[in-house]
């Protein structure tokens, strides 16, 4: 495993949430969590893979090259996963990617992820429509139990999401789904003080 002191890469790679869609600030949670790492003296490069619309079929097809071109072995390895919301999505009467698939892509990422980097994973969050949050609630709640077999720490913030005004009510105001920068705030303040995080 690389070693952890010195410089540090980082690739977030995901989803809309991860690019930080709807954030006027063009942060998200991805950028705070960097910045406040960067204002600590953590000397830091990271790179934002986040993609409006990917699902993770779509993740599973580009995260190896896109990291392993960000990643130099001379440096610490480091890879923060968070994706589900649009597999749930349901279009044109059927969802996006069965939640069967989405479990074995969640295995097949996570699995070659950690084996050669040191890898995190946060939940999906939940949206303001009801039903798709209740299937995001139970792709989470898989992807929680499968992590812990694939001994890759798992940050759930669904339900504290779902209970945050701030998260939900920017997401109803902005597109639906997106919140803004009170959101982001909350999600980056989740992964910050979560002991797994490594720049706390």
């Amino acid at each position: 495993m690389p070693h952890t002191l010195g410089d540090q890469r980082l690739c977030f790679v995901g989803d809309s949430f991860v690019q930080g869609t709807g954030d006027p600030l063009c942060l998200g949670w991805a950028g705070r969590l960097a910045q406040r790492a960067v204002e600590h003296g953590v000397n830091l490069t990271h790179y934002n893979l986040g993609i409006r619309r990917d699902t993770s079929r779509d993740i599973a097809m580009r995260w190896q090259q896109e990291c392993t071109l960000r990643l130099p072995t001379d440096a610490a390895q480091r890879v923060v996963f968070s994706f589900g919301v649009n597999d749930t999505t349901i279009h044109q009467g059927v969802q996006r990617v069965s939640e069967g698939e989405s479990i074995g892509n969640f295995q097949t990422i996570l699995r070659a992820a950690s084996s050669r980097f040191h890898v995190l994973m946060i939940g999906p969050p939940p949206m303001p429509d009801a039903a798709q949050t209740h299937r995001i609630e139970r792709l989470d709640r898989q992807f929680a139990d499968l992590a812990e077999v694939l001994n890759v720490p798992y940050l759930s913030v669904l339900e504290t999401l779902r209970k945050d005004d701030d998260w939900l009510k920017e997401a109803a105001d902005n597109d639906g789904a997106h919140p803004g920068e009170k959101g982001y705030r909350r999600l980056a303040a989740l992964v910050q003080d979560w002991d797994h995080w490594w720049f706390r």
